[in-house]
């Protein structure tokens, strides 16, 4: 008969608790610097965004401004427009019209100021600024710049004389492409040297 032996047993136990114990302190060391980690991660991806963020907010906020203001024009036209001619029976061969600012307005350049001019038998024409003597294709203006307490008178020749009852169609573009202010006018029915444009 064999003799069942009983072996002392080791305690296990300390040994298995300190190691555990062991572990569990690397382990929350490790939790720590892992969060920590995550923080500062959180922390710059949160900058980068926000700064993101308030660039395309600014870059919008240029835009809508900008926006409004080519939508929007600072020019004005002051009064009645002209039609005049030494030369009654042959037609109107010039135009003339006093341009100003909206109050509150910047001053603008009127040497940048574009006109363009057609009626049904003349193709769009263009006209720049031509100081006081200009040419066929160049407009007149009294001043070179204005401020919004000014005004300036605009004058220009058309390319073939207006005989009475021709609609002619006007444009004028300010600088810095704000709107554009369209209009039309008709020659009267009779062709003095001054005419008031309706």
């Amino acid at each position: 008969m064999h003799s069942l032996q009983i072996l002392p047993q080791k305690n296990l136990g300390e040994k298995n608790m300190s190691h555990n114990l062991d572990d569990d302190g690397f382990t929350g060391l490790e939790a720590a610097i892992v969060l920590i980690a995550f923080v500062v991660v959180a922390a710059v991806f949160s900058y980068v965004v926000l700064g993101a963020g308030f660039f395309t907010t600014q870059k919008a906020q240029e835009t809508v401004y900008k926006g409004i203001e080519q939508s929007t024009t600072n020019i004005l036209i002051k009064g009645s427009v002209y039609g005049l001619t030494n030369d009654p029976a042959s037609g109107i061969d010039n135009i003339t019209f006093t341009l100003g600012l909206a109050p509150g307005a910047s001053p603008i350049q009127c040497s940048n100021i574009t006109i363009v001019y057609s009626t049904s038998s003349v193709v769009p024409t263009t006209y720049t600024y031509g100081g006081t003597n200009p040419s066929a294709t160049q407009f007149y203006s009294s001043r070179v710049a204005m401020n919004s307490a000014e005004e300036t008178q605009i004058r220009f020749i058309t390319p073939v004389n207006a005989t009475a009852g021709t609609v002619m169609n006007i444009e004028i573009r300010p600088p810095g492409g704000g709107a554009a202010i369209p209009f039309t006018k008709t020659v009267p029915a009779t062709v003095t040297a001054v005419n008031v444009l309706r």
